[in-house]
């Protein structure tokens, strides 16, 4: 079938052609069974899955190119992330050295907001089990205790982080 518009020929085809019809109609021949294939279609099939296979492998092929050079990009982020980080630990290093005083004060700054954050955390738990059905049913009580608890945790934790760097 020329008009079909795809590279591959149909699975089921009906011949409607006038040899088919008068030479079954004669009786000189047995009509051919419906489902039997011309010879020259079973090696169009063949090519065409050949032709569809190598295009298969051909895909499969770029696609692990393309795997190759993201494991190759991610290898070159990794080793920068990892001269970055000891970079910056380097600078963290020469800084604690050229201020040894800071570091101590520091460290100890570090130990007094610790113990601020677990009186915090105690009253942020207090608070909650004071009030437990309040925050369940009531938007706003939640918004509340966002708002007082919320941004002083995150001040908080953020300062401790810092200070955790400074002092190594």
């Amino acid at each position: 079938m020329s008009n079909d518009p795809g590279p591959f020929p149909p699975i089921f085809s009906i011949n409607v052609s006038a040899d088919a019809s008068s030479s079954s109609a004669s009786g000189n021949q047995p009509p051919a069974p419906a489902n039997a294939l011309p010879a020259t279609r079973n090696t169009d099939v063949g090519t065409a899955l050949i032709a569809l296979t190598r295009q298969l492998v051909d895909a499969q092929n770029r696609q692990n190119q393309m795997l190759d050079q993201l494991l190759q990009v991610n290898r070159q982020v990794l080793q920068m992330t990892q001269q970055a980080n000891a970079a910056r630990q380097n600078e963290l290093n020469q800084w604690r050295n050229s201020h040894p005083e800071l570091v101590q004060s520091c460290r100890s700054a570090l130990e007094t907001l610790s113990t601020v954050q677990t009186d915090f955390l105690q009253k942020l738990a207090d608070e909650v089990e004071a009030g437990r059905d309040d925050l369940l049913e009531s938007e706003y009580m939640f918004a509340d205790f966002l708002d007082r608890f919320g941004p002083r945790m995150a001040h908080l934790n953020g300062m401790l982080q810092l200070l955790n760097h400074l002092v190594g």
